[in-house]
């Protein structure tokens, strides 16, 4: 895509400071991250979202996010870890082109913390659950 910025990244028309790289994958330094260490994984190819990723790809993706992760975890110490993919403007995706965050975590760091909802009752869940498989054909 022509005013991709991850695109311009992957035809090094804006530099990066890149942690890995093959044929089809590229994980690069957050340049505004959530904590240090903070990683940025995309395919090389321009994909609007997760659900324009072919199989094969998502598959090579998560290979990439094991050993990229485990890197991460041990040069920055960290205890856990964030894999963060927003997809779409209302989830807050800011670029359009499918990318994970990797945000290395530690005890006690203040980041963000997801609280949990509840269903109005366990009925409003099991409903939800059925339309869900009915929408999956």
């Amino acid at each position: 895509m022509e005013d991709c910025i991850f695109c311009k990244i992957v035809k090094q028309e804006i530099p990066c400071a890149d942690v890995y790289a093959d044929d089809k994958i590229l994980a690069f330094l957050d340049i505004g991250p959530i904590a240090v260490g903070h990683t940025l994984i995309i395919p090389r190819r321009h994909y609007p979202s997760l659900w324009e990723i072919p199989g094969d790809l998502a598959k090579d993706l998560l290979l990439a996010m094991q050993k990229v992760g485990r890197a991460m975890m041990e040069v920055t110490r960290a205890t856990g870890m964030n894999v963060v993919m927003n997809n779409f403007g209302s989830a807050g995706q800011v670029v359009p082109h499918a990318h994970w965050h990797l945000i290395p975590r530690v005890e006690g760091d203040g980041l963000f913390q997801v609280a949990q909802k509840e269903y109005e009752s366990r009925e409003a869940m099991h409903d939800l659950a059925r339309s869900m498989k009915q929408a999956l054909g």
